[in-house]
């Protein structure tokens, strides 16, 4: 009796420090600036709705500085919701002061909507390397004479060579997790690999974690004097899940980003009272990306189950730019690694049971078979200007489903150079 007693007694402690798989969005507080509380709330509801726990709030040192103000509305919204959130300090924007940092992890240390990792509050960054192991040691031990203990995963971003996991602990022996937040193919035209996941995973796992894995739809970015650049993304929203629930199983899977429109991997709507700048608005303006999140649901749900979930309605989620790679615009620059993406229209098949999808532009078309669950195809953009891909789900001689895209392919009339792609839905 006493023997079993113990067991059942050490198995309720174990099931306590136990966390199930968390998936958190990474929200840009900057362009909270026009900001109400129920702003918040329709996030965070939108959020919930796919199965997102929480945001991960990206904190700079705006000036003037409100961001303070409005993550005070942000942990109100998430408390009335059962929502979680962490402060994510951008250690990129210079102005940072322990003081500071201290002051806003203490204000919401004691929220109910405060995530812990095994009973402590959690804390991230974006960069924050070049502080040094005092800062962060220092940081750690006045929050904890305050009476706040936190678990710290930065995401130093230098530290993404795999053969640099194991220095990353000896140089900064004050870190309990780590935040990989590359999950883009770093300047190069292959697919992104799991290698620096698994080897900083591997590292970190005997501070105690969490492992914290960037999962992204894409990458792009023009705006004049803050860079220009594109990564390969065409099926990256697809294949980057896949690594996550197949292959790395981290403790938290990290969206970037909810609501970054600069570098065009939002998955939230477009929220038009913000103002995201005149050179984002040229390409983000009309390009939805918010059937993104209708993928994002089926992998959040996969990776907290541990295993791939039946989809319960057929439809294709299908993204595709506006214009060819090699075309000429009046306007802003031509983005590093522009070669890279193709030149083609991708759509992801969910389907409850297997049937022929076929995809339709200009004079190009192409079938594939995709069987129940998920599958990829593609075709290429076609030759003929001012054309609008049509999409069909065929079942045996049964059409289920079909639809248009909502935005032109134009082989001419460039004004600014865009590769953020626009994303649709057909669905039956």
């Amino acid at each position: 009796m006493f023997g079993l007693g113990v067991a059942v007694l050490a198995s309720a402690v174990f099931a306590k420090v136990v966390q199930a798989q968390t998936v958190f969005a990474h929200f840009m507080v900057q362009n909270s600036y026009s900001y109400a509380q129920s702003d918040w709330t329709t996030d965070m509801k939108s959020a919930q709705a796919i199965g997102i726990d929480g945001f991960a709030l990206n904190m700079g040192r705006e000036t003037p500085n409100y961001e303070n103000a409005k993550v005070n509305d942000a942990y109100a919204a998430a408390e009335a919701l059962g929502f979680k959130l962490w402060i994510s300090f951008d250690m990129s924007n210079a102005g940072w002061t322990e003081a500071d940092m201290v002051s806003l992890v203490t204000a919401h240390a004691g929220s109910s909507a405060a995530y812990k990792w095994k009973g402590k509050p959690l804390v991230s960054t974006y960069s924050g390397e070049s502080q040094g192991e005092s800062f962060w040691s220092s940081f750690k031990s006045t929050l904890s004479s305050a009476g706040v203990n936190i678990v710290l995963a930065p995401a130093f971003t230098t530290y993404r060579d795999p053969a640099n996991a194991s220095s990353l602990l000896s140089t900064f022996p004050s870190i309990d997790g780590f935040f990989n937040w590359w999950s883009w193919p770093a300047d190069t035209n292959s697919l992104l690999t799991t290698a620096t996941d698994l080897a900083y995973q591997k590292a970190i796992a005997p501070r105690g974690g969490p492992y914290i894995m960037a999962v992204s739809p894409w990458q792009f970015k023009n705006i004049d004097g803050l860079g220009d650049w594109v990564e390969l993304s065409d099926t990256l929203w697809n294949y980057r899940w896949q690594q996550a629930v197949n292959d790395v199983k981290p403790d938290i899977v990290e969206i970037i980003t909810w609501n970054d429109y600069g570098e065009s991997h939002y998955i939230s709507d477009i929220n038009y009272n913000v103002n995201i700048g005149t050179e984002e608005e040229a390409y983000v303006y009309g390009f939805d990306h918010s059937h993104w999140r209708d993928v994002a649901q089926y992998y959040i749900k996969y990776f907290k189950t541990g295993s791939a979930p039946a989809v319960t309605s057929d439809q294709i989620v299908f993204w595709y730019r506006g214009f060819p790679k090699a075309i000429t615009c009046s306007t802003g620059t031509r983005p590093r690694n522009a070669d890279f993406p193709a030149d083609a229209v991708f759509a992801l098949a969910m389907l409850t049971k297997p049937a022929n999808v076929s995809l339709y532009i200009g004079s190009k078309e192409t079938t594939f078979y995709a069987g129940a669950g998920l599958t990829m195809g593609s075709v290429p953009f076609p030759t003929e200007d001012k054309q609008v891909p049509y999409i069909v789900i065929n079942r045996g001689s049964t059409q289920v489903a079909s639809g248009y895209g909502a935005v032109h392919i134009n082989q001419t009339g460039c004004t600014y150079y865009n590769m953020n792609p626009w994303v649709g839905r057909v669905s039956a």
